[in-house]
């Protein structure tokens, strides 16, 4: 890293990428369960 650089601050574009990512995560993380419970459901 150059002494030049700036600051370890992700920008705001980045930032909007890793929420976005983090919620399509915690909806993917959702949608598993729900058709986990459903296959279970199912199975009885």
């Amino acid at each position: 890293m150059l002494w030049s650089d700036p600051e370890d601050e992700p920008t705001k574009e980045l930032r909007e990428t890793q929420e976005m990512l983090r919620r399509a995560g915690l909806v993917l993380a959702l949608a598993m369960f729900v058709v986990m419970v459903m296959i279970v459901l199912g199975a009885l």
